[in-house]
């Protein structure tokens, strides 16, 4: 069966645009410089990337044979929908690998990241803002 021009440019731009996400989400992983800037690369780039190659899938059987298929938007949503919950544990586990609280990135705020806080600090803050002070 043969497709439309339209349609094969279509499939043909979520491909070029997916094989440049997933480029440098690669290329991300290997050049940046430490665990958590490393971090963003394959759970940005590269999720995105691997989502343009299943939605080019989807539109392509949906084109050239005329069938919708699921198995590419069940694979799309579950990996939309797991890619950050990754990258939430990867970061947490490299917070709590003994690092130095000194090594990491700021957080952009006045409190430190999570690992490195306790219950009863984050209680006190949370306090502080509730009362007002």
């Amino acid at each position: 069966m043969d497709m439309e021009l339209w349609q094969e440019v279509t499939v043909a731009a979520f491909l070029v645009v997916a094989g440049i996400f997933g480029f440098v989400g690669s290329f991300g992983l290997i050049k940046l410089p430490d665990p958590m800037t490393r971090l963003h690369a394959p759970t940005k780039a590269t999720t995105l990337g691997v989502g343009g190659v299943l939605i080019a899938s989807m539109l392509y059987f949906l084109f050239a044979q005329g069938q919708f298929s699921f198995h590419e938007l069940m694979i799309t949503l579950f990996l939309f929908l797991t890619a950050p919950i990754t990258a939430h544990f990867i970061a947490k586990a490299n917070l709590h690998t003994n690092v130095n609280r000194d090594r990491v990135s700021a957080t952009g705020t006045d409190r430190p990241w999570a690992g490195f806080e306790s219950d009863e600090a984050r209680r006190l803050h949370e306090e502080q803002g509730a009362s007002g002070k």
